[in-house]
């Protein structure tokens, strides 16, 4: 029986997952929400949980439900005078659970409503519960048909216990799927534990993944490329991960979306809680930390793999305008402005010369003027 984290206090590992949940959902969810594209938003939280731990502390649907809100209950204001609906589907297995988790849930909006001057909740019949098998939910039609609604937005969780349940078949359908941004939770150090291990075998399809035994903290990363790898070459998709140790484990989040402003607003927070490598919170890259002599944040082992990867790209020709060369960083899991460098130090050193009306843009990349680099020396 998988163990129950909501009868104690969370532990820092777990409010750090947490903290990560909600900043991402909150700069995920105002893009959805002011999308002309996008009829109705589905939010998902397939392993809900009992909503809080032992000292009230909200767990992810409590935390979704409040970002939803807004913290001026701006979108609540939103939601009445706009044609877009919203949809919060909660799934706990364990019954009692599941009951509690109702009870929590329903305690929220009735707190809310008691402080609330709008009237006339705009959430009031947006959510659903259940206590069902997470397969079975993800093999229902009605939600096979929500994720291949183009009209929808759909934000899904999966914190799920252990890694049996996102499996290459799940990760595949949730990749493929139009305007779906996931995070799911994975152990990779039970993984690599029982890599040969029958279960193991079966989940990864019988695929041997290199795990470095010298390296037990970037099995997560491993695990993460891992399900890169499952994504054709010529589908752009952009999936990034983020490991957190506890002792001796090391288990983590995988972000996936098909947008390059999906991955940017995961990179944002991640960069936040991990100003090394944008990665971690174990210092996966080897970096001095913060006390040491020598310790910077602008000049990081990762930052610099990056940027002496992207030169190699452009002076070879493979990368040969800006929007290319920010999506190149991205894929890395880098920041936006390891471009700017490295075109300005290339321009500097009089190696390219830029083609059309330069810009200094790195957000929003997808709406951007793009410009073209043209190679003068190797």
């Amino acid at each position: 029986m998988a163990k129950n984290i909501n009868k104690k206090a969370y532990t820092k590992e777990t409010l750090l997952k947490l903290d990560i949940f909600r900043e991402c959902f909150r700069e995920w969810f105002p893009v959805f929400l002011h999308s002309r594209f996008i009829s109705k938003i589905f939010i998902y939280d397939l392993f809900a949980g009992s909503g809080s731990d032992s000292e009230g502390t909200f767990g992810s649907p409590l935390i979704l439900l409040e970002e939803a809100r807004g913290d001026k209950r701006q979108y609540c204001e939103y939601f009445r005078s706009s044609e877009q609906k919203i949809a919060f589907a909660f799934n706990e297995l364990q019954k009692r659970k599941a009951k509690t988790l109702e009870s929590k849930v329903n305690d929220f909006f009735e707190s809310c409503k008691l402080n609330c001057q709008i009237g006339n909740c705009p959430f009031e019949n947006s959510r659903y519960f259940k206590h069902e098998d997470f397969q079975d939910i993800f093999q229902s039609e009605t939600f096979n048909n929500i994720l291949a609604n183009s009209n929808y937005g759909k934000f899904i969780l999966i914190d799920q216990y252990g890694f049996k349940q996102v499996d290459d078949d799940v990760f595949k359908k949730l990749s493929n799927s139009p305007k779906t941004d996931f995070i799911f939770f994975i152990t990779s150090s039970t993984i690599h534990r029982f890599e040969e291990s029958d279960v193991v075998k079966k989940y990864l399809k019988d695929k041997k993944v290199a795990f470095d035994e010298g390296k037990t903290k970037e099995c997560h990363r491993i695990m993460a490329n891992y399900f890169k790898s499952l994504i054709p070459n010529s589908k752009e998709y952009y999936l990034h991960h983020f490991t957190i140790q506890n002792q001796s484990n090391y288990y983590g989040l995988i972000f996936g979306s098909n947008h390059s402003f999906g991955m940017e607003k995961f990179l944002k927070v991640c960069w936040k809680y991990d100003p090394l490598a944008g990665e971690s919170n174990c210092n996966t890259f080897n970096d001095f930390e913060p006390g040491m002599m020598f310790y910077t944040t602008d000049e990081t082992n990762k930052k610099e793999e990056i940027r002496n990867l992207l030169k190699t790209e452009i002076l070879s020709g493979k990368i040969a305008d800006n929007i290319s060369g920010l999506k190149f960083v991205l894929n890395k899991g880098g920041q936006t402005t390891i471009y700017l460098d490295v075109i300005d130090i290339l321009i500097k050193a009089k190696r390219i010369t830029i083609v059309g009306k330069k810009n200094r843009q790195i957000t929003g990349i997808h709406n951007i003027d793009e410009y073209n680099i043209k190679i003068t020396a190797k």
